[in-house]
């Protein structure tokens, strides 16, 4: 099979990247890619991410505890196993119920 213009392909180890300290409470490693971002982000019960909006859609996973969100005016609790899809320039910010561990994929444009 032949593929034109294949690009080169990436492998990552997430025990392996550095550990970004945003703030105090909330730490991140990050892998971008040409169109997505992916981002294993780490927030201290009662974190706060403040609210902000992106160009692109965002996922959010939560891998482990719980997130107290709101996205245009709406509050959604997101709770582990659960996807919260925050629409391209919604603005929205998010706060800690636990320590919580979350899975973040978003457009390279945020």
């Amino acid at each position: 099979m032949n593929f034109p213009m294949m690009r080169r392909v990436s492998l990552y180890r997430w025990d392996e990247l550095a550990l970004d300290k945003v703030i105090e409470m909330i730490a991140r490693k990050s892998i971008a890619g040409e169109r997505h971002t992916l981002v294993q982000v780490y927030l201290k019960k009662g974190a706060l991410v403040p609210q902000h909006s992106h160009p692109s859609e965002q996922m959010i996973y939560v891998l482990q505890g719980a997130l107290r969100t709101l996205v245009g005016g709406d509050e959604i609790t997101v709770r582990e196993g659960e996807v919260l899809q925050v629409p391209p320039g919604a603005p929205h910010q998010a706060e800690a119920l636990d320590d919580t561990f979350v899975l973040d994929v978003r457009g390279t444009d945020t």
